[in-house]
């Protein structure tokens, strides 16, 4: 059994090696990709000339999905949605904090997400690899032994070191030992750090989304290098001089005598673009300009690769919409859909266990109970346009679904505006019964006649 400072420097180290190994996916996400694949003679030839080139699709692919990653609402076992957890949701801005938390779950294979209750209201906040680290008991991964969080004030580091029933504060200046601050009662009951995990095997580790696209990606660059420097010196055509001398010049004393000859610059003549040939039967040969399509089409087919590998779309990575049909575009999309779905799956476990957090900090068990057995409500990942939504909505209305579960459908719509459109639709019905038809159909006939003249 390891003390609280053991766990501490454990903990750290792990965090330590766990944070140099993903650093190469954030490097890649932010364009850091060195040159590889290219021969030595190559890469001494040009030197540093690419340092810093990155045809990035790296970025492009957590993009596409986080995008379409977006919580709207959570329900309870009863299938209600929760407005309490939806306002501390929106209290402490996870509405976008989120977002990032996802992205670098992606980008990296976890996120973390933190409940505590320092005040008289539950704070959630969200910290990446680099801060935070969670350890489970043996044999249960869902169990949370302990949990680390680290951060630094400008002065001194700091940590916070989470168990199920004590919190133990310290602090450390520079590289030097860490020092114990205090030891407090979890009033939680239970490790408040939740690692959001991006397809985590039964066994393995979270992966990383641009663990897939990085060879690709290294090829596509050297690619492109290859490219650029055949463009240089080979796009255009090269003209040669047959049956002529080099031109020269005379080389005079200080007398004026004539005492040998040097050859004029060449780069002088390529300026101009003129040459006197005064010699009979000289001529002029052409080599043709080197045909770069054959560089871009094994790029193209890189990038084809990118897409099935990651299942992006190849309307995201190539840009080309030409004469798309919509049920083409959907199929286009279906593997990114599908590969959307799947992801909330994995965070949507870890966002029920941080509200049902948020509900114990906030001293309600049975809303806590309730939360862990419920769901998070998710935007549609499938974009459709209004009038696809509109003709589905209707359809669904033909055939008796209530108006609550047709509102819920629609996107970005939130508890709160369904509270408003069922508190508008009672209040239209209570016009009615009181003899108020025009708040149900409007002014007609003599009165909107009568209406008009007034």
């Amino acid at each position: 059994m390891r003390t609280p400072i053991q766990d501490l420097e454990h903990l750290h180290s792990k965090l330590k090696l766990r944070a140099a190994r993903v650093a190469r996916w954030s490097k890649l996400y932010d364009g850091e990709a060195p040159l590889k694949f290219a021969s030595p003679e190559f890469q001494t030839q040009t030197g540093g000339l690419f340092e810093g080139f990155s045809d990035n699709w790296c970025q492009v692919v957590p993009d596409a999905t986080v995008e379409r990653l977006v919580p709207v609402g959570f329900r309870a076992e009863s299938g209600e949605l929760d407005k309490a957890a939806w306002r501390a949701w929106r209290r402490n801005e996870c509405d976008v904090d989120v977002s990032l938390a996802l992205l670098d779950a992606l980008i990296t294979g976890r996120a973390f997400g933190l409940v505590w209750r320092p005040g008289a209201e539950t704070e959630i906040s969200f910290h990446d690899v680099d801060q935070a680290i969670v350890e489970y008991v043996p044999g249960k991964r869902r169990v949370r032994r302990a949990g680390l969080l680290l951060w630094s004030d400008g002065e001194l580091d700091r940590a916070t070191l989470f168990y199920p029933d004590s919190v133990h504060r310290f602090r450390r200046k520079g590289s030097g030992p860490w020092a114990q601050e205090s030891v407090s009662r979890n009033p939680m009951g239970v490790v408040p750090l939740v690692a959001l995990e991006n397809r985590a095997r039964l066994r393995g580790k979270p992966v990383s989304e641009i663990a897939v696209v990085a060879p690709m990606q290294d090829a596509v660059n050297t690619l492109w290098a290859h490219t650029l420097t055949a463009s240089d010196d080979l796009a255009a055509p090269a003209r040669a001089v047959l049956g002529m001398d080099r031109p020269t010049r005379e080389i005079l004393d200080d007398e004026g005598e004539v005492i040998g000859e040097e050859d004029l610059p060449i780069a002088d003549f390529r300026r101009r673009k003129l040459l006197w040939l005064e010699r009979e039967g000289a001529s002029i040969a052409e080599f043709s300009a080197a045909d770069l399509a054959n560089y871009t089409r094994v790029i193209e087919v890189a990038v084809r690769h990118i897409a099935a590998q990651t299942r992006t779309p190849p309307s995201y990575l190539t840009g080309e919409m030409i004469n798309v049909s919509a049920d083409a575009l959907v199929a286009s999309e279906a593997g990114l859909v599908a590969k959307v779905t799947e992801r909330q799956r994995f965070f949507g476990s870890a966002l029920r266990e941080i509200m049902r957090l948020e509900a114990i900090a906030a001293g309600e068990p049975e809303r806590a109970s309730a939360l862990a057995l419920g769901s998070v409500v998710w935007r549609d990942p499938q974009f459709r346009s209004e009038a696809q939504y509109a003709d589905a909505l209707v359809k669904y209305k033909a055939i008796g679904v209530p108006d609550e579960a047709l509102w819920a459908r629609m996107p970005d719509t939130t508890a709160e505006e369904i509270e408003r459109w069922k508190a508008m639709r009672t209040d239209q019905a209570s016009a009615i019964l009181g003899g108020d038809m025009a708040a149900m159909y409007g002014i007609k006939g003599a009165d909107a006649e009568s209406g008009d003249a007034a």
